[in-house]
């Protein structure tokens, strides 16, 4: 007799097979958790250029890489593509999109548009919350500078980008949020790349100390309007080297 019958009869019961608790489906919340890290390994991987512009890689080959399977790593594909930072390839992966200085300029359009309203909606918030808000951002500010007299430019790159995670972040409004985050991570790669290649950037600070006065002030127009000139001086620094370089996909 076979089956369930033999373990009614004392004989030794076959162990759990183990390979159906390692292809069972995860929970949801572990399979979206395996999704944010598979998109973050391949976000960090375009922006850090370790995928340059141009570079193709198969389903496959990420999911060995990062020592999972092919569904979470498809779908943070998909969530790369939306974002404009990779193009699918029907049964070849994806394509690591570059970016043309018409493209640069194009974000910029958007970013400071953006970041002109998060400033403006900051100013906005009652005293004590934008006070909160603009002693964090000088605090950041406080960082940049600190890079920058150390000879520190990875960091103060660093600081920078929390100054301004930080205006978007609290903005409140989440939609705004996320947008600006997109942007910013498609302008990450073209800024870094060029780091070293542009002058000192002494003024920065100064522009970002100008936007958080204006937020202790409580006047929004000012916000909106020293957010958007500092990027503004941002796009006239670093269009201008981009086409000097002839860097036509970054």
């Amino acid at each position: 007799m076979t089956g369930p019958a033999m373990a009614g009869q004392g004989a030794r019961s076959a162990p759990e097979p183990r390979t159906l608790r390692r292809t069972a489906p995860p929970p949801e919340a572990a399979k979206a958790n395996l999704v944010d890290l598979a998109y973050e390994a391949i976000k960090r991987a375009v922006l850090e250029n370790t995928y340059p512009p141009g570079y193709q890689a198969g389903e496959v080959e990420i999911a060995r890489q990062l020592d999972m399977s092919r569904t979470p790593v498809h779908e943070a594909m998909a969530r790369l593509q939306e974002e404009g930072f990779v193009r699918i390839l029907p049964k070849r992966g994806i394509v690591v999109l570059g970016l043309s200085p018409d493209d640069i300029d194009q974000i910029y359009d958007v970013i400071s548009a953006l970041e002109g309203a998060a400033g403006a909606r900051i100013a906005a918030l009652p005293k004590a919350e934008r006070t909160r808000i603009a002693r964090k951002l000088e605090g950041h500010t406080a960082a940049m500078s600190a890079a920058l007299a150390a000879g520190d430019r990875i960091a103060w790159a660093q600081a920078d980008k929390a100054f301004h995670d930080a205006l978007a972040a609290d903005c409140r409004n989440g939609r705004l949020s996320r947008i600006v985050g997109t942007v910013t991570d498609q302008l990450h790669r073209a800024r870094m790349f060029t780091l070293n290649l542009r002058p000192l950037p002494t003024h920065s600070a100064v522009e970002h100390q100008a936007l958080t006065d204006a937020i202790l002030a409580g006047d929004a127009e000012a916000a909106d309007r020293a957010a958007r000139a500092h990027r503004q001086q941002a796009r006239d620094q670093l269009l201008p080297l981009l086409r000097q370089l002839n860097l036509s996909n970054l």
